[in-house]
């Protein structure tokens, strides 16, 4: 899956949002609104985790912006590779506007997957948490990234990223008037919107931003 045209979505995507909007009338608006848009998957699993690396703590357009450059670094068309990312020096990673700390962290990624430390063929088999536990295990991969790789490459139905900030600014915008969402609010969100979290995810991002998010 290497270029957009290659995207695929979740075979669930429908019947989450059915249930989705039966149950939760902001929901329902959302759905309606971005009709016909939806998660996808693209790239190999390299590559979602690098573009989550690099989408760590900035905005989803800068984000967006220092993917391009990184890109340019590798053949036109292709995804980077572990191995290729390793043959380029720092200077160069950080010549594409990444931080120090974030050459350091893909660095990382890439020498676990060339050394086999990832069980790729393993992860359509392993619980959520499994896979979460071996990525965050990898310098620079914390609970965060490995939730985009769960909902965005693994396309897994019910994660529930409660360390993203658009994702808890948004649940303040649309069920807690623009206060910080209780512990009690979020909880009882979670309830509504299982079995079907990242759906619901994703409509939160898609509301306060004027790209879908992807990685």
């Amino acid at each position: 899956m290497g270029s957009d045209g290659d995207a695929i979505s979740p075979p669930w995507w429908d019947e989450a949002c059915a249930q989705l909007a039966a149950r939760d009338a902001v929901l329902r608006g959302l759905i309606e609104c971005y009709s016909g848009e939806r998660l996808q998957s693209r790239g190999a699993p390299f590559t979602t985790l690098a573009r989550s690396v690099i989408g760590q703590q900035i905005s989803v357009k800068a984000a967006a912006s220092v993917w391009e450059r990184f890109a340019l670094l590798f053949p036109a068309g292709s995804d980077p590779t572990p191995a290729a990312v390793l043959a380029l020096d720092g200077a160069e990673l950080r010549g594409a506007g990444l931080s120090a700390r974030k050459v350091e962290y893909l660095r990382s990624l890439a020498q676990h997957f060339s050394d086999g430390r990832v069980h790729i063929a393993e992860w359509p088999h392993m619980s959520d948490a499994a896979i979460a536990a071996e990525l965050t295990a990898i310098r620079g991969i914390g609970q965060w990234t490995a939730d985009m790789f769960l909902i965005f490459h693994l396309l897994r139905p019910n994660v529930l990223p409660l360390g993203d900030v658009g994702l808890l600014r948004a649940i303040s915008q649309h069920y807690a008037r623009a206060r910080p969402a209780s512990r009690t609010r979020l909880a009882k969100l979670q309830r509504l919107w299982r079995p079907w979290c990242s759906a619901a995810t994703w409509y939160m991002w898609r509301s306060l931003d004027p790209l879908p998010v992807a990685y």
